[in-house]
C-alpha cells in the first residue's frame, strides 16, 4: 500500500446471488485513494458504487480481494468506534426520526460510553455550528427540517469524531440548485479546514465538477479510468460518452472549457 494512500483496493470481487446463480458486480477491481483528495465514483446503474462505499466502511465484505482503509483491513471498521476513522453521509441523511437534531449528531460519541454527557453535548453543538446551523435548531426533530438541513445534520453526525476519511453517497441528491451550491461550498470548506480525504458517489455533474480532484469510472466490473475530471471526460467509452458528453454534461462543463470539446482518448489508452 502506498504510504500516502488512505484507501487501497486490490483485486476486489463483489458477488451477489446464490451458488450456481452468482451475479458478479466487481471483478479484479483496483482503486487507490490518496490523502487529502476528493475522489468521485461514477458509473451506470448496477455498477456497485454505493456497495463499494459500504465495503470501505466495513458494512459489507467482498467475495475476494483486499480493502485497506487507513492502514487496516476495512472489515475491522465495522466494530464499535469506527466513526473515529471514517464518517459516512448516507443518501437520504438516515437521521433517527425519534431523536432531536443534537441527539442525532451526538449519537456516535454517546455510543462510546466513555465521555461525560456535558462534553458530548458541547462537541455536538460545535459540529452543529460547523455545518452552518445555529443552536436554535438543536432541539428540532428531523421532520421539522428542510432537505438541505437534513443533509447538514447528517454531515455533522458523520464528522462528530473528526474522522480523516469522509464517504458521501449522493450528497446533493434532492436539493434545489441553490441549496446544492451552498452544500458544495460547505463541503469544500470542511475538506480544506479539516484536511479530509473524501470519497463521493454522485450523478450530479455540477457537484462533480465543483468538488472533485479526481474521478474514477466504474464500468465493465472494474475501474476503467481515473484522473482529473476533464481528462476522464475525454476518455472514449460508451458510458462516458453518454454521461459527460450528453446535454447535461456539456452544460456542466461549459464554464470549464473553451469552445472546443475535450479531445477523445482511445479506449484503453
Amino acid at each position: 500500500m502506498a504510504t500516502d494512500a488512505v484507501v487501497d483496493i486490490q483485486k476486489l470481487w463483489t458477488v451477489f446471488g446464490s451458488p450456481g446463480r452468482d451475479f458478479v458486480i466487481h471483478k479484479d477491481l483496483d482503486l487507490t485513494v490518496a490523502r487529502d483528495e476528493i475522489l468521485t465514483l461514477v458509473g451506470g446503474s448496477g455498477t456497485g458504487k454505493t456497495v463499494l462505499l459500504r465495503q470501505m466502511l466495513g458494512l459489507e465484505h467482498p467475495a475476494k480481494g483486499e480493502i485497506t482503509v487507513l492502514g487496516q483491513p476495512a472489515a475491522q471498521l465495522g466494530k464499535k468506534g469506527a466513526a473515529a476513522r471514517v464518517g459516512m453521509l448516507f443518501q437520504q441523511g438516515a437521521l433517527f426520526s425519534a431523536f432531536t437534531v443534537l441527539e442525532n449528531i451526538a449519537f456516535p460519541l454517546r455510543e462510546l460510553k466513555t465521555l461525560p454527557k456535558a462534553l458530548v453535548h458541547e462537541a455536538a453543538m460545535v459540529k452543529l455550528q460547523m455545518v452552518g446551523l445555529g443552536p436554535e435548531h438543536a432541539h428540532k426533530m428531523p421532520s421539522d427540517l428542510s432537505g438541505g438541513m437534513v443533509k447538514r445534520v447528517a454531515l455533522a453526525r458523520a464528522l462528530i469524531m473528526d474522522p480523516p476519511l469522509l464517504l458521501l453517497d449522493e450528497p446533493t441528491a434532492g436539493l434545489d440548485p441553490e441549496s446544492a451550491d451552498t452544500f458544495c461550498a460547505l463541503l469544500r470548506s470542511l475538506h480544506r479546514d479539516m484536511e479530509l480525504t473524501v470519497v463521493m458517489v454522485t450523478h450530479d455533474l455540477d457537484t462533480l465538477f465543483e468538488l472533485s480532484t479526481r474521478v474514477a469510472v466504474l464500468a465493465d466490473q472494474k475501474v476503467i479510468v481515473s484522473g482529473p475530471p476533464r481528462e476522464v471526460a475525454a476518455f472514449d467509452h460508451p458510458f462516458i460518452d453518454s454521461f459527460f458528453r450528453g446535454e447535461r454534461g456539456r452544460r456542466a462543463m461549459a464554464p470549464l472549457r473553451d469552445t472546443q470539446a475535450p479531445e477523445r482518448k482511445p479506449h484503453g489508452k
